[in-house]
């Protein structure tokens, strides 16, 4: 079992291996397995990093990341540069859509609002604005919107009938209506329905399901 002291000495170790850390600047206390960053860290980067750092220490219960970001005079930005620097951020990340997000920037920090069709573009999004220079934090209100696509859905639920010849997939219909997916028409058995239902919440963007089909023998 570890004790508080060492691991205090454990988790300095682990922010002294990371790269990018300045262990320097970084004050650590432990009470019951329960961690406590103090600090000035340059970028919002460096401070999530420590945190995760300390995380990853077996025995760490919780952490308070009382991380101050402070840039410092030389890299210090004003928010209408900032707000630049985050616009381009964002414009350059392949994996988001053009003008899908926006931002907002007050005294460093930075709220993202907009909407993606995918996860991994939120957190994305997120990390490209915490590796600036003067973004003291970020808020995340990006919602996350998939779109099913008709033919998507459509030829996934092809491929799984595909695997049992005697089902006939083109007695399914799909439609969406209303942000819902829709499926119409006839197959042999409640075991054919219920591949149909898998097979549609397969697809990408489905949230909804409407399954409508008839089982006619």
């Amino acid at each position: 079992m570890h004790t508080d002291r060492a691991l205090q000495d454990e988790i300095l170790a682990a922010l002294e291996w990371e790269p990018g850390i300045d262990v320097a600047h970084i004050g650590v206390t432990v009470n019951t397995g329960v961690v406590t960053l103090e600090g000035v860290v340059p970028t919002l980067l460096e401070k999530s990093a420590a945190e995760a750092a300390a995380r990853h220490v077996a025995g760490v219960r919780a952490v308070a990341n009382n991380l101050e970001v402070n840039p410092g005079s030389a890299t210090r930005r004003t928010d209408s540069t900032l707000a630049e620097a985050v616009v381009n951020a964002l414009r350059f990340q392949s994996a988001l859509p053009l003008d899908a997000i926006q931002a907002t920037v007050t005294e460093g920090r930075v709220a993202l609002s907009g909407a993606v069709t995918w996860e991994f573009q939120k957190t994305a999004a997120e990390r490209a604005v915490q590796r600036l220079h003067g973004v003291k934090s970020v808020t995340n209100d990006i919602v996350v919107k998939p779109q099913a696509n008709v033919d998507d859905v459509k030829s996934r639920i092809d491929r799984a009938f595909h695997l049992n010849a005697e089902v006939d997939s083109q007695n399914v219909r799909v439609e969406i209506r209303g942000g819902a997916v829709v499926l119409t028409g006839t197959v042999h058995s409640e075991s054919e329905r219920m591949e149909a239902e898998r097979a549609a919440w397969s697809a990408p963007g489905v949230t909804r399901l409407d399954d409508r089909l008839q089982v006619l023998p």
